[in-house]
């Protein structure tokens, strides 16, 4: 039954279940129901009847101008009662419903396909259950860090309950836009960039955590609009032009800094692996000074971004 409940006192603070806060409200609180309707063949029964009905007025009409009331009469009434039958018939595509309402009440939802019969002075609302989608506007939000970031994201969403599509809320299509907007912020402002602590996911580098929890936000605030949401997914990510330099920056940094330890730890153990074989070899006798000396130039041209000059020393290590 479609009818206006108002909910009870809310506390100031907020309440989960999404009451009115601070003030009585008022809900409409509808469950989409099935309308009753019958397939083709009945709807074309219904369709010949009403056509054969003002076919016959025809005559009556013609009747009546000789003077004959009751054929007047009788004729009106034929023509009335077929436009009524022609009123119980529709044609519903498929992806397609109908809301029907009879004088204003919710009657119920037609969900079946092709020429339909129903009740007849009905209205019936088109409203479409096909999958949907679209992307937010690029929103500007500082993230769990403070820092300013640029994000977006792509939300698929269909109507499962036309019911309250229809008489919930104003305009369903612009609630889900801007609701997920407001969830797409929070779940931002929810989590770091990147570089996250332990235990915390980052937007960068837990993309799918992220989607799945911006798709579970926004489909608890739709759901008092009888929507419901396929999957969300991030479709634009990146700094905030103001610090983008400076954060680029500082993952270039990042990047040099772990490619000279990875270069150093593998120069380190080539020239460990050098000493060890020319001593074992018995190729060249180093004490500490030479060994010092050579572990220098092996460094040197191993970590070296340049190609190494070799020297010619014609005299000793001493002099």
């Amino acid at each position: 039954m479609s009818e206006t409940v108002p909910p009870p006192q809310a506390s100031v603070g907020g309440d989960p279940a999404g009451r009115p806060v601070g003030h009585s409200g008022a809900r409409v609180d509808v469950a989409e129901r099935l309308a009753w309707s019958l397939g083709t063949g009945p709807a074309l029964l219904v369709i010949l009847a009403a056509l054969v009905m003002i076919g016959a007025c025809v005559p009556l009409f013609i009747a009546a101008d000789g003077g004959e009331d009751l054929a007047g009469v009788l004729g009106i009434v034929l023509a009335l009662v077929g436009l009524v039958l022609l009123t119980s018939v529709a044609v519903i595509s498929p992806g397609q419903t109908r809301v029907v309402q009879l004088f204003g009440r919710y009657i119920g939802t037609i969900r079946r396909t092709g020429l339909v019969l129903t009740v007849p002075l009905t209205t019936r609302k088109k409203v479409s259950v096909r999958v949907r989608n679209f992307e937010t506007n690029e929103l500007k939000v500082n993230d769990a860090d403070g820092n300013p970031i640029n994000i977006a994201a792509i939300v698929v969403w269909q109507v499962a309950d036309t019911a309250k599509a229809t008489f919930a809320v104003e305009d369903y299509a612009d609630f889900v836009r801007v609701q997920s907007e407001s969830a797409l912020r929070h779940v931002a402002m929810s989590h770091p960039y990147d570089q996250a602590d332990a235990g915390e996911e980052s937007l960068r580098g837990a993309t799918d955590l992220v989607s799945a929890e911006i798709a579970t936000e926004v489909a608890a605030r739709v759901v008092i609009a009888g929507l419901e949401v396929i999957e969300a997914r991030i479709s634009n990510l990146a700094y905030a032009p103001e610090i983008a330099h400076a954060m680029l920056q500082r993952q270039q940094a990042g990047a040099i800094i772990a490619a000279r330890e990875r270069i150093v730890d593998g120069a380190v153990g080539m020239v460990e692996s050098a000493l060890n074989r020319l001593e074992a070899d018995g190729i060249v006798d180093l004490d500490d000074e030479r060994r010092a000396a050579m572990v220098s130039n092996l460094l040197v041209v191993l970590c070296g971004q340049s190609g190494a000059t070799p020297v010619v020393n014609t005299g000793s290590l001493y002099t």
